[in-house]
């Protein structure tokens, strides 16, 4: 058991002993960095992003295609229970005032000519 201790203590020594010097850069590297930066430096701009479409835009805005899919969805859902509502929701025409006034004549025919023969007499 004093075995491990002693052995531990003497590697941490050596791990703080390493951590306290730290590696030499060459002076050849540091040179050649150096002047690489220098030559490049003065012609540096960053670079602009590519400009993307309106509609990548607009998808991008709105969550990405998985976001669109559901949107497209749920409209397609909207307009059907529009057109079609089940029995139990309300009907928006009913709703809107609109009447359906089918049963205006009688008889069910709609003659253009009849009736503007009796509003001219």
């Amino acid at each position: 058991m004093a075995d491990t201790d002693k052995s531990l203590q003497e590697l941490e020594d050596l791990f703080a002993a390493a951590r306290s010097t730290p590696p030499a850069l060459p002076d050849h590297l540091s040179t050649a960095i150096l002047a690489d930066a220098a030559r490049v430096q003065p012609g540096f701009q960053p670079a602009e992003p590519p400009r993307q479409p309106l509609w990548r835009q607009l998808v991008e805005a709105l969550g990405g295609w998985p976001a669109l899919g559901g949107l497209a969805a749920a409209s397609a859902a909207g307009l059907w229970i529009g057109v079609a509502p089940p029995s139990f929701v309300p009907d928006p025409a009913a709703l809107a005032g609109y009447e359906d006034n089918s049963t205006a004549f009688a008889d069910g025919s709609y003659d253009m000519a009849l009736m503007l023969s009796e509003d001219l007499q």
